[in-house]
């Protein structure tokens, strides 16, 4: 996947079938829906794939063991199906992850072992492993930190775990393959409309050239998530509110304070909501909070509140607590929740479900919806695209198609830092083997290799150190200190494979600086 062959690509073409603009979960995931049906597609993000809330999840392929609380079964059945057909179709990156509920008061325990029978229920077949009651010595066993104070006993229940830019990645990778063209830093500026008011293609603008490209298209579909808003602006003259903002923030911790393979969740803080304590890359991601905010913002910054919050909850449920100063790394993400009816829900209340919209100009627009339930997003959408008589009709052939990179990964190979290139490993080894001065670890304390940067460079279209440390590399979500320490390193092997000059090395270290900030935690407040 190059980023000239794409461009080339997008010069060459008089009109597409289906023009997506947005890249996270779901632009991404109806891009790899309409290639492999056939559609000729081009996909359009503005800065880089999952810039936005699609790299700051929770990390969890999950049925929502909240919705099933609110009653909600048929979302419940419907992403505990799509949760087993991840872990079939990007085997590389989801794997099964046990999480245990500690239990603080006597009917705590029959009360969720009840809750979560019925989760493993709906997902049949595609189940993880059954739920069961475990007795307070098991618990402690299995959570070698948790607060023993006050413990009565235990459930523990099974979930999906993945890594969620690099799905991102794959399924770019998997589009390109199926034949779409997919661009990052191509900006859809304005939206092209025929005599009759009907959308009929989008204008594009080249986020590193400046040039201008003129789009038609027969679907045109807005996935921008919580640049929802934006997108109506220019599509109607009436403006109402699609999407409200709510902000979620994790921080991340060392492996210490949550030693061993297990999850740790709470189904119940002090404010009522779900606290995930998960172990992601060798580290701890704890989070998450949920804040409505009132404009959306490509690097979201945790509120203060937030972050106390998060840190008082952890404390009061592990042994070893916690502090400011055991943060490496904060960050915070938006959920593009559908707009309530009425004024005044609470974020709770908002419905996770995802909601398709024509508009009247014919634009298809996606809001809500989670990285669970992608593929099923992506289906749906273009479905809507055919009914509305947008796309000749054909069937669509995602539910048993491999994502880029998918292969059966044991417990064993994720051992190996690499793991999350899945079938691309033995060229990453290549690499190192043939320029070893590519063996050089990105960052002293960490695995990441340099060979993993030229890798994102060449083959996922990584044009920033942003791109690399944040989205490719994880680095900047995992050690917010260390990816500042490496930023020159991988400007200048930026610089070196894109053809860029030292002004733009200083240029780009400054910008990457400016956005890690936000990761940053002071150890005072």
């Amino acid at each position: 996947m190059k980023h000239s062959e794409q461009l080339l690509k997008l010069k060459n073409t008089e009109k597409w079938d289906v023009i997506i603009i947005g890249g996270g979960a779901s632009g991404l995931g109806t891009a790899v829906d309409a290639a492999s049906r056939g559609y000729k597609t081009i996909l359009l993000e503005a800065v880089d794939f999952a810039k936005g809330t699609s790299s700051r999840s929770t990390k969890l392929v999950h049925g929502g063991v909240r919705y099933l609380e609110q009653g909600n079964i048929h979302l419940v059945r419907e992403a505990l199906k799509e949760r087993g057909l991840m872990a079939k179709n990007a085997g590389h990156l989801v794997k099964n992850q046990s999480f245990v509920i500690p239990n603080y008061n006597w009917w705590g325990g029959s009360f969720y072992t009840i809750g979560l029978k019925i989760y493993d229920l709906l997902a049949g077949r595609l189940s993880l492993g059954s739920s069961k009651y475990i007795s307070k010595e098991k618990t402690i066993e299995m959570l070698p930190n948790v607060e023993e104070k006050g413990l009565v006993s235990g459930v523990i229940y099974h979930d999906g775990q993945f890594d969620d830019s690099r799905l991102a990645i794959n399924l770019a990778q998997t589009a390109v393959e199926k034949g779409a063209c997919i661009l990052n830093y191509s900006k859809v500026t304005n939206l092209v409309k025929d005599n009759n008011n009907q959308v009929i293609g989008v204008q594009v603008c080249d986020q590193e050239t400046g040039e201008k490209y003129n789009l038609k298209g027969s679907a045109i579909i807005n996935a921008t998530g919580v640049f929802t808003n934006a997108i109506m602006k220019l599509n109607d003259t009436v403006y109402k509110k699609y999407i409200v903002p709510s902000q979620g923030i994790h921080l991340v911790f060392d492996k210490s304070f949550l030693p061993g393979d297990h999850a740790l969740m709470i189904p119940k803080t002090s404010d009522g909501r779900v606290l995930f304590a998960v172990p992601w890359h060798n580290r701890i991601v704890v989070g998450t909070t949920d804040t409505l905010i009132k404009k959306q913002s490509l690097e979201p910054i945790a509120l203060e509140s937030e972050i106390a919050f998060v840190l008082q909850t952890a404390q009061h449920f592990l042994a070893k607590k916690p502090t400011r100063a055991d943060v490496l790394s904060v960050f915070a993400g938006l959920r593009p929740l559908a707009a309530p009816e009425e004024e005044g829900k609470s974020t709770k209340e908002v419905s996770r479900s995802h909601k398709i919209i024509v508009s009247e100009t014919g634009l298809i627009t996606i809001t809500g919806g989670k990285w669970t339930t992608y593929r099923k997003i992506a289906e749906d959408i273009i479905n809507k695209a055919i009914k509305t008589g947008k796309l000749p009709k054909k069937q669509c052939v995602t539910e048993h198609l491999p994502i880029h990179g998918n292969k059966i990964t044991t417990t064993l190979d994720r051992e190996n830092h690499l793991y999350i290139y899945g079938s691309d490993i033995p060229k990453i080894i290549e690499l190192q083997q043939n320029h070893p001065e590519l063996n050089e670890k990105i960052h002293p304390n960490h695995e990441f290799t340099m060979a993993e940067a030229v890798w994102a460079i060449r083959y996922e279209m990584a044009r920033t150190i942003d791109d690399i440390l944040a989205r490719r590399v994880r680095l900047l979500f995992l050690d917010a200190r260390a990816a500042i320490q490496s930023s020159e390193k991988i400007a200048r092997v930026l610089a070196k494979e894109l053809g860029h000059d030292e002004a733009w090395i200083t240029k780009e270290i400054s910008n990457f600086r400016a956005i890690s900030k936000g990761f940053l935690l002071s150890e005072f407040q």
